[in-house]
């Protein structure tokens, strides 16, 4: 059941007054302690998301894989190593990180139509002669094109949407420099951290439709393949220095493999095989001569690129100001080895749940689990005295209704049943120009068939601007069977020495050597892979019978 937004404001503002949690004194108490404002904001919003279940409203849970490792310490040992080590970021006020989660609301589907902008024809009244010299100032290790569509771009940040420009810019005096510094440790180009904003806009919390995650935009196999932890309770796609990390290690490896930054850069977004597609089809290695044999989306990624780096550079020049984002200006990093909960936490520190996880992404359902190796707990510097002296107590705050075994049975059976690899989460997509049915569902790793059936399509033709259903989770099987059946229904016998597996929602190449015992080594030498090789669902494989 949906509602229009005002009426269920209403009928929550309602149910917190009938309940007690707020009250016709509240609106003469107007100076109230920071702290009992941000408790009372947090208990009305568990109230509002009560209500919304009732009322029927779908929640989207974290998409995250169990693992056999996933296990929880209970037990409640005592800390023995806390690190602190202080991080200087940029920001100006310590106190709220609340504007910049309302800030992300708003750029959560800016994104979607930078997708077109290429097919545009933007004019402007500055120069081409402008642009093509700034571009020249800005000194880029990696070359910078100038054409048609690049400028689209370049005026669509600057131009077109000057107001979701400088949202982005507030974030990116946060994140950016943090960017930077990741990709100088690899001794790559600095500039390719602008490469967050066309995936994500900067919002470390972004899902795609392919359920694609965090400010980096990976999906669950290549995540795992860059050694981000992914399980019920901790998913490190979100946190943006780790993902960053694993962004720098992929754009490294697709240089090598392309010796050429724009080619790189388009494999982030499609893929080394579709780029390599591209250039035999081409029969050329230049990005703009290989541009009209690219998957229609990955054509507007380097030109978006390009004018992104071009609003960080110069969008002083078209009187934008970066909105205000109140992160801290300093950041206090902890060890933490043993259960936490960011309740336990806000109720015992000057700080709201909404603001811990602002900082600590990664974490699915507010808590730290316990681990011999530590978890990372970032806190404004403000706070650090305070969790020294109160450690003790705020481990022990409630730790029986946080930390007991129903609770994480509800957790992990919560988000194992939306796992890639489980569940029919239904999503939508809207056709593009230049797609087809076939194209769409290569993307969502589907057949034509099933598109066919979900959407009651007589043919394969689709127009644009048609919205297709697509059913996530079974979406990889074949009609009749189950994404998690077993190994013998998705494999297809042949003459020879191997056969032929059918690739699922939540396979990983280790995963399928594993499954058919085989070394990871074999899997790839048999199919001519390499660990960086990416795999989609309905993608046949070879594997030994």
């Amino acid at each position: 059941m949906k509602m229009k937004a005002g009426k269920f404001i209403l009928i929550a503002v309602l149910f917190a007054v009938s309940a007690g949690y707020l009250t016709t004194d509240s609106y003469a108490q107007v100076k109230k302690s920071r702290k009992e404002l941000l408790k009372e904001n947090d208990k009305l919003r568990r109230e509002i998301d009560s209500l919304k279940n009732l009322l029927g409203d779908e929640i989207e849970v974290a998409d995250s894989i169990a693992t056999e490792e996933d296990t929880i310490n209970v037990s409640g040992n005592s800390v023995t190593n806390t690190e602190i080590y202080e991080i200087d970021s940029p920001g100006t006020n310590p106190d709220s990180l609340l504007s910049i989660w309302y800030l992300q609301k708003q750029l959560a589907n800016f994104n979607t139509s930078v997708q077109d902008v290429g097919e545009h024809n933007y004019t402007s009244d500055i120069p081409d002669e402008v642009f093509i010299e700034n571009i020249k100032k800005m000194n880029s290790i990696i070359p910078i094109p100038y054409n048609n569509v690049v400028k689209n771009y370049i005026v669509f940040y600057t131009q077109k949407t000057p107001h979701r420009t400088a949202g982005i810019l507030g974030l990116a005096k946060y994140y950016i420099p943090m960017f930077e510094e990741i990709f100088d440790s690899y001794n790559m180009p600095k500039e390719l951290a602008a490469v967050a904003i066309i995936e994500s806009a900067l919002n470390p919390f972004a899902v795609s439709v392919a359920k694609a995650k965090g400010m980096w935009q990976f999906m669950y196999t290549t995540g795992k393949q860059y050694d981000l932890e992914i399980s019920s309770y901790v998913d490190e796609r979100l946190d943006p220095e780790k993902s960053c990390h694993a962004a720098a290690r992929y754009l490294r490896d697709a240089y090598a493999i392309f010796g050429d930054w724009a080619l790189a850069i388009s494999s982030y977004n499609c893929g080394a095989g579709n780029v390599n597609k591209a250039i035999r089809r081409a029969g050329s290695r230049d990005f703009w001569s290989i541009y009209p044999y690219l998957p229609t989306e990955t054509r507007g990624y380097v030109p978006a690129f390009v004018g992104a780096l071009y609003m960080l550079n110069y969008y002083q020049n078209y009187n934008i100001v970066p909105n205000h984002v109140q992160m801290p200006a300093h950041v206090d990093t902890f060890k933490i080895y043993r259960n936490l909960h960011f309740e336990q936490i806000s109720e015992n520190l000057d700080i709201s749940v909404d603001e811990l996880r602002q900082l600590n992404p990664q974490y699915l359902n507010n808590m730290i689990p316990a681990s011999t190796n530590g978890y990372i707990l970032k806190l404004p510097y403000t706070l650090t005295s305070a969790f020294i002296d109160k450690a003790e107590e705020i481990y022990k705050y409630k730790d029986s209704i946080y930390f007991n075994p129903i609770v994480y049975n509800k957790y992990h059976s919560s988000n194992s049943s939306n796992t890639n690899a489980g569940g029919s989460n239904k999503i939508y997509h809207k056709v593009r120009k230049g797609q087809t049915l076939a194209s769409i569902a290569k993307r969502y790793g589907v057949t034509t068939a099933q598109l066919k059936r979900w959407n009651r399509l007589k043919s394969n033709y689709v127009r644009v601007g048609q919205t297709l259903a697509i059913v996530r989770g079974n979406a990889g099987a074949s009609s009749g069977s189950s994404a998690s059946g077993s190994t013998k229904s998705s494999s297809k016998t042949t003459g020879s020495g191997y056969t032929t597996y059918t690739v699922k929602n939540g396979d990983s190449l280790y995963s399928i050597a594993k499954k058919h015992n085989m070394s990871l080594n074999d899997l790839l030498k048999l199919n001519g892979l390499t660990t960086k090789s990416k795999i989609y669902a309905g993608r046949k494989i070879k594997v030994k019978k």
